[in-house]
């Protein structure tokens, strides 16, 4: 079955029994994970790192860049 439509399915939440609700979930939050992100995404971070005071939204910030340039 088409990705697309698994989404499509958990957004409404019809159709689906709640334990394949949960793998396509999780699924979708690994592939989301390994993405390399935009460069308009990482700017968006940069631009959120720069202005940022607090030490553990920083550590958050330079993580979620690394995680965003190289694709984890």
């Amino acid at each position: 079955m088409h990705q697309g439509l698994f989404v499509s399915k958990v957004r409404t939440g019809t159709g689906m029994p709640p334990e394949e609700q949960a793998k396509v979930i999780q699924h979708a939050l690994e592939l989301a994970r390994h993405r390399q992100l935009s460069p308009d995404e990482l700017g968006d971070l940069a631009e959120r790192l720069a202005a940022s005071s607090d030490p553990a939204e920083i550590i958050r910030l330079k993580s979620a860049m690394k995680r965003g340039f190289y694709g984890e």
